[in-house]
């Protein structure tokens, strides 16, 4: 019995290069939502342009992207051109800037053009936490009920769209991104 307690590091070491091993080959951008299947969180926020006060009421009606975004995200920049080519085939996003300057990320818009239906200012980040977002970018396909069905995390192209998103959006989602 001696004897065996001379191998318990070595079986140690193994069981740990396992479990090291199996995290590695985990896919680290697939983020886990609890959110996916339920309801999008209630929210009362002013909205970004307006300062008019913008609710959970806003994401019911039409399947819509929810974008999160801020000016401090480089790559919030890259994924943007993309955003305004779905906004233009009539897909409609709701942007919500995620703690950042209002008066920045309007004028960020002005700058680069404005791809959202509706945004609405997070400045505090307390919308973010209630779904989970880990940072920018990050967007979330609620359907016609206010209901998550899928989230991205990272940037939003082509290639994303057409495989992972475009689904839910029917006739406009057809077509190539310019």
């Amino acid at each position: 019995m001696p004897r065996l307690k001379l191998f318990l590091p070595l079986g140690a070491f193994f069981l740990l290069g396992l479990l090291l091993f199996r995290g590695l080959s985990l896919d680290p951008t697939a983020l886990p939502s609890a959110l996916v299947g339920k309801r999008f969180p209630e929210f009362e926020l002013m909205g970004l342009r307006s300062g008019e006060p913008v609710t959970r009421a806003a994401l019911v009606g039409d399947p819509m992207l929810v974008n999160v975004w801020a000016t401090w995200c480089y790559s919030c920049r890259v994924e943007h051109p993309f955003l305004l080519d779905l906004a233009e085939r009539g897909i409609k996003i709701v942007g919500l800037n995620y703690k950042d300057d209002s008066a920045k990320a309007v004028a960020w818009l002005d700058e680069l053009g404005d791809p959202y239906a509706i945004s609405v200012a997070d400045t505090d980040g307390t919308l973010g936490l209630d779904m989970g977002v880990y940072g920018a970018p990050e967007t979330y396909v609620v359907d016609a009920r206010g209901v998550v069905q899928y989230r991205h995390v990272g940037v939003l192209d082509a290639g994303v769209w057409q495989s992972e998103l475009s689904a839910w959006f029917g006739a406009a989602a057809v077509g190539e991104a310019r």
